[in-house]
């Protein structure tokens, strides 16, 4: 990485966003886009949303200057599910690859390349557009980055990586998993720090073209194994990439801060480059926490349809279009970015493929009220199906079913579906309309149920 210390990062980072507004350029038509995705974060791991084990100053300085989403959703409790709704704008169960959950190594189903992306439609809208990290939708020769839109890739196709070795199997096996392009490197260092470098390499490089640019900054942490920046000895421990045994609250810490130093080197690059004005910058996690997270004050965890499992931290900035210091009531879902992303860069979605994700610009530049609508979720193990309407909330798991008030009642402990029967009824009979018009479930696809073996 850098020759920044840590305190000159965070230093940087408070002034990141003065620095650019004061020596920026004309505002640019289409403004840049700078996506970064924490991997199994949290609802409240960031201080903004309530971590108080440790600081994530930089994450925050993002609602510091931004907007802070009090109700935004994953599309899936895991990623690769929430990672194809992103990148298509479309509930994840409208593609094969979608019920993949989560794709494999050995699963044969990716992302078919002739479906319409959001890095391919900025591209036609004159966006470079880059992928730094996690992809998780399918491998070579089919499947990758380059085939769906992306000009540049430099990362990881699985869906886990030891943060030392980079691999996706323990030490001194034959399972490298970084490539830059379609060509596999290697590169030492810890992956959270190689993927900050390659971040702030790409921005000032696209700063100095003067095109307007998509980077997707696709963390792995903190996903397991569970290993901080001075933690190369565990990843030589370990015996399965599964880190069954490892981790701690402290090691946790270590993997979210190191990551929120990176984002403030990425900050401030961005601001060095004189392109802060003209930057749309978007935090978020592919879906709820895991081990060590804090979801308060949800319930439920990673794999689990429940609050836990499915809330996430959202944030944005947008100098000049979103009002600095402010919180949005509006209900969003990670499908919702690809057509504000593309609602704010003027390009226009496929006719053919119809967007299930609303544009949020509305809400979050022109202050208007938040809109209501229906949100569906459903996850093959223990059968879970999900809806939320307004405030309420329909949840079937393992045979079970509960009508929830998320609003008053977060931990989902008050079952309603007596007191309030015709609501439940209505919401059953939604989610049935709704899940016709989707690719049949399947329980016994190849991933499995709880498949963490799969998931790498």
């Amino acid at each position: 990485m850098g020759k920044l210390t840590r305190r000159e990062v965070l230093g940087a980072s408070a002034a990141a966003l003065a620095a650019g507004n004061a020596l920026g350029k004309v505002r640019a038509a289409k403004p840049n886009i700078v996506y970064i995705m924490a991997d199994d974060l949290g609802y409240a791991d960031l201080s903004c949303y309530g971590r108080r084990e440790y600081k994530t100053p930089n994450i925050d300085s993002i609602a510091t200057h931004g907007v802070r989403f009090l109700q935004a959703y994953a599309n899936s409790a895991v990623c690769s599910a929430t990672r194809t709704a992103l990148i298509t704008g479309r509930y994840q169960y409208r593609l094969r690859v979608g019920l993949e959950e989560p794709v494999g190594f050995r699963s044969k189903y990716g992302l078919p390349p002739e479906h319409p992306t959001l890095p391919s439609l900025l591209k036609k809208a004159g966006y470079g557009t880059t992928l730094i990290g996690k992809w998780h939708l399918g491998g070579l020769p089919n499947f990758g980055p380059l085939k769906s839109g992306y000009d540049h890739f430099w990362g990881f196709r699985g869906g886990a990586l030891d943060y030392f070795t980079h691999k996706y199997g323990i030490a001194n096996t034959d399972t490298d998993d970084l490539w830059d392009g379609d060509v596999p490197i290697h590169q030492a260092g810890y992956l959270t720090d190689l993927m900050g470098d390659r971040a702030v390499k790409e921005i000032g490089e696209y700063a100095k073209a003067g095109q307007p640019f998509l980077l997707s900054l696709h963390f792995n942490a903190p996903h397991w194994p569970w290993e901080g920046p001075q933690d190369e000895a565990e990843s030589k421990r370990i015996k399965a990439l599964v880190d069954r045994d490892g981790g701690s609250m402290k090691t946790y810490a270590g993997m979210v801060t190191r990551m929120d130093m990176q984002i403030g080197r990425v900050l401030k690059a961005i601001a060095d480059a004189r392109i802060a004005n003209d930057t749309i910058v978007v935090f978020t996690s592919d879906n709820g926490g895991e081990r060590f997270a804090d979801t308060w004050p949800f319930t439920g965890k990673k794999t689990e349809l429940l609050e836990g499992g499915l809330r996430i931290p959202a944030l944005m900035r947008w100098p000049g279009h979103v009002r600095p210091g402010s919180t949005t009531e509006q209900v969003a879902i990670s499908m919702d970015w690809m057509p504000t992303f593309l609602a704010a860069a003027d390009a226009a979605p496929d006719p053919e493929f119809p967007l299930d994700g609303i544009n949020l610009l509305p809400q979050l530049t022109q202050g208007a009220a938040p809109v209501s609508r229906r949100l569906y979720w459903r996850y093959h193990f223990n059968s879970q199906r999900a809806v939320r309407e307004g405030d309420m909330k329909y949840l079937k798991i393992a045979g079970n079913e509960f009508l929830f008030n998320v609003a008053d009642d977060p931990l989902e402990r008050a079952n309603l579906k007596q007191r309030q029967p015709e609501m439940f009824k209505r919401m059953v009979q939604s989610y049935e309309e709704w899940n016709a018009t989707m690719l049949p479930d399947q329980s016994d696809i190849s991933s499995g149920a709880l498949g963490y073996a799969d998931e790498l």
